[in-house]
């Protein structure tokens, strides 16, 4: 298992890289190792390794791992359907992907009854993919207005996926996050906060970084395929 320390600490030299490169700090960035089909062994060598924050994409997994390894700091990356929001409230440190409205009131009504607040991102696909889900921009604003309005959510910022490319070839997708969210950050409205941007994975983290990221989610650059 000595390979995934060897792989981490090399995601980690590349970050720093690409942060001294946009005149950042490497530690504003968090790694975030997705456990997509890792199995517990993978897990122990990750911690072992020095990586505390982990993302899962399946609900079922995601509550198999935390149960394992609570004191980490589990993030839930995937689709998340509002009949599972009860497994995952309390356990996940971060959901990144709200991706409608009725998503987001379900969490805020879950959350209240179980007196939490759940931090959240609300994912917006900047590609328009049809295969993909997220807000529009511009739907993504209304959005903002209406968890301006909720207690037991936090929106701490914004999520994208990028369409499978070269790197070079989605910036545009990362840049386009970066500054829609430096817009939304100009609108009036209490309790919402815009300070993370959570995109880039394997293939892509350093643009993803160089455009702003405050979070990547990195499953292959760690555990291999």
């Amino acid at each position: 298992m000595a390979v995934i320390s060897t792989r981490y600490e090399a995601v980690c030299r590349q970050v720093a890289d690409a942060a001294d490169a946009c005149g950042r700090r490497a530690e504003d960035v968090t790694i975030v190792a997705v456990t997509k089909t890792v199995g517990i062994p993978e897990i122990r060598a990750a911690i072992a390794a020095g990586i505390r924050d982990f993302g899962e994409n399946r609900v079922q997994e995601f509550t198999g791992k935390y149960g394992l390894f609570p004191d980490e700091r589990w993030h839930f990356v995937g689709t998340l359907q509002t009949n599972k929001v009860k497994d995952v409230l309390g356990k996940a440190c971060l959901i990144h992907s709200v991706d409608s409205l009725k998503l987001l009131t379900h969490i805020e009504r879950r959350a209240a009854g179980l007196e939490l607040v759940q931090p959240v991102l609300l994912q917006v696909n900047i590609a328009a993919e049809a295969s993909k889900r997220g807000f529009s921009p511009v739907d993504v604003r209304e959005v903002l207005v209406d968890a301006s309005h909720m207690s037991s959510v936090e929106v701490r910022g914004l999520m994208t996926m990028a369409p499978l490319a070269r790197a070079e070839d989605v910036r545009w997708v990362f840049r386009e996050l970066r500054e829609l969210r430096d817009s939304l950050r100009a609108m009036p409205l209490d309790g919402v906060e815009l300070d993370e941007l959570s995109m880039g994975m394997s293939g892509d983290f350093r643009v993803a970084i160089e455009e702003g990221a405050t979070i990547v989610r990195v499953g292959r650059a760690i555990f291999g395929r």
